[in-house]
């Protein structure tokens, strides 16, 4: 299992509680290319193969355009990738678990690179701010698909 580079000048941890069943949530966090549907951070996503490890993906969010590699995918429990984006490289981990009749994602991310070291303070409030922003978008998605 690939996880966070916990050396990382930029590194951020976010985690939410989802009342709904793990596949819900898993289903919407592995349909990439519909991310730009409901996290209005993400602007552009398209996968150049089925969900699973060594897939590769080009997105565009926040900071500008990434090329992601799916590293490891269990549903309904662990989807995490690599990602370089204009000298950064970035690893991110997603895990779901499930207690007590809700669903708990945690995730966290790491940077690293020229410009994660240069522009510390600013890429660390960024990757927090990203981190939540999404977390809070998938539970919305969550909630609004269930009303439906």
């Amino acid at each position: 299992m690939v996880s966070i580079n916990k050396e990382a000048p930029v590194l951020a941890r976010a985690e939410i509680e989802i009342e709904a069943d793990q596949e819900t949530v898993w289903n919407i966090l592995v349909d990439v290319e519909a991310w730009p549907n409901w996290n209005p951070d993400v602007k552009l996503c398209l996968a150049h193969g089925e969900l699973e490890a060594g897939t590769q993906f080009q997105w565009k969010a926040g900071l500008g355009n990434m090329t992601s590699v799916l590293q490891n995918v269990e549903p309904p429990h662990l989807l995490a990738w690599t990602g370089k984006m204009m000298g950064l490289n970035a690893i991110h981990v997603c895990e779901i678990d499930f207690k007590d009749g809700k669903t708990i994602v945690k995730t966290e991310e790491s940077w690293e690179g020229l410009v994660s070291s240069e522009m510390h303070d600013r890429m660390q409030e960024n990757l927090e701010m990203l981190l939540q922003s999404c977390l809070k978008h998938l539970k919305a998605e969550v909630k609004r698909l269930s009303s439906l």
